[in-house]
């Protein structure tokens, strides 16, 4: 797992952590280029682009309602159900499953204000992350959250088939805001959320998600 740092704003429209595969990318095309090898560096060119096009990190504008929780991830919800407990919530609770594919923006977001209480990695396989074994077997960081009156919710990372790092920001004891980025999983993956059983839950599966800007429910 990456622990990489990025700010809040962005400062280019480039995930930080991308930034060092961009530059590679961008230094390799050009050495063809310098070299004379056109056909090679006119594919290492398009390769540049998709990694450049990867790591985009667009600007979002966060919804302003105080009991809103936002999605963590840009995607496709797979999942929304009811569970008798999960491994990190010994309780019953909301689960709402988040699907990004390569396609999508892989920054992710904090859904709701809070401090974190738990940082929790796992090591694990790399199964395809639209299968819902891949909530247990697959590498994943989950990040434990306590809202100021107490309550708490679950935001979990999960690497995907083709995904191989994921990349966390935020520490135990830190205060975290609503919309802020924290990390991202590259090429590829899923976004699972736990979220207490009073939850008011606005979304169903197959509807498209924003990180960030898109509202997820609730917190009744």
């Amino acid at each position: 797992m990456d622990n990489s740092k990025w700010p809040a704003k962005a400062v280019f429209p480039i995930a930080m952590p991308g930034v060092k595969y961009v530059v590679a990318a961008i230094l390799v095309t050009g050495m063809f280029f310098y070299f004379g090898c056109l056909k090679t560096g006119g594919l290492a060119l398009l390769v540049s682009l998709f990694i450049t096009w990867f790591f985009r990190d667009p600007d979002r504008m966060t919804p302003e309602g105080g009991d809103l929780l936002v999605s963590p991830a840009d995607g496709k919800v797979i999942v929304v159900e009811r569970i008798a407990r999960c491994e990190y919530m010994d309780e019953p609770c909301q689960k709402v499953s988040i699907f990004m594919s390569v396609f999508n923006v892989h920054v992710n977001r904090i859904p709701f204000s809070g401090m974190i209480e738990k940082v929790q990695y796992h090591p694990g396989k790399f199964v395809n992350a639209s299968f819902d074994k891949a909530s247990v077997h697959n590498e994943r960081n989950a990040l434990v959250i306590r809202t100021d009156d107490g309550r708490r919710y679950v935001c979990v990372q999960i690497a995907g088939l083709i995904a191989r790092r994921i990349v966390n920001c935020v520490e135990i004891n830190e205060q975290v805001h609503k919309g802020d980025r924290y990390g991202m999983i590259q090429f590829g993956s899923r976004l699972d959320l736990y979220l207490p059983m009073d939850f008011e839950i606005l979304v169903n599966p197959g509807d498209k998600t924003s990180a960030g800007s898109s509202v997820i429910g609730r917190m009744c």
